[in-house]
């Protein structure tokens, strides 16, 4: 059985927004104004090695269909070839290939990718997709990459939940110029 595991770019009040400057957000590309030196940078192309598939909401996904397949190297390779799960209502015909639309309900569709999955299926971005799993405790790592600055507007990772989520910190380091990478799980599951 796979795990699913949401990582995020975060700014210290929580805003996950635009974090690459592809979208039209007032401060997009906000990461890009801090090193997350060879320790960060080592830390992404981590994650993407241990993913088995991606999950993303619609939004995300459209922007990695547009951006990814015309890229090349390792890392655009990964993204490429490996199976993608989109959550959606509205998609359709997904162009990117290995790519399946997830459009039943989210706990049943999350349950099956996540049983039929031999390691871990990553959540980039996808605020509403994350906001929703978190809500529904189908997370099973959370990684935040926590920015040194306060933007002040824009979507934030957590939104209301029903209950309290508490989490358990299983690692921590500071990277670059004060980037700060925290891994959690919920509280209650043993670290491995």
């Amino acid at each position: 059985m796979g795990r699913i595991v949401v990582t995020e770019f975060v700014s210290l009040d929580g805003v996950m927004e635009d974090p690459g400057g592809a979208e039209d957000f007032k401060y997009g590309g906000w990461t890009f104004e801090i090193e997350r030196g060879d320790e960060g940078n080592k830390f992404k192309v981590d994650e993407t090695d241990e993913s088995e598939a991606l999950l993303l909401g619609r939004i995300t996904y459209e922007g990695f269909a547009e951006a990814w397949p015309s890229r090349t190297g390792d890392f655009a390779d990964k993204f490429n070839n490996m199976p993608k799960y989109v959550v959606s209502s509205t998609l359709r015909e997904p162009a990117w290939n290995n790519t399946t639309v997830l459009s039943g309900d989210l706990a049943d569709e999350v349950s099956k990718v996540r049983e039929s999955a031999n390691g871990d299926v990553y959540v980039h971005g996808s605020a509403q997709l994350a906001q929703a799993l978190l809500e529904r405790d189908l997370v099973d790592e959370l990684h935040l990459m926590v920015f040194p600055v306060v933007l002040g507007a824009g979507k934030r990772l957590f939104g209301d939940t029903t209950s309290k989520k508490p989490l358990r910190l299983v690692d921590s380091r500071i990277v670059g110029d004060g980037v700060a990478i925290l891994i959690y799980r919920p509280a209650g599951e043993e670290a491995t």
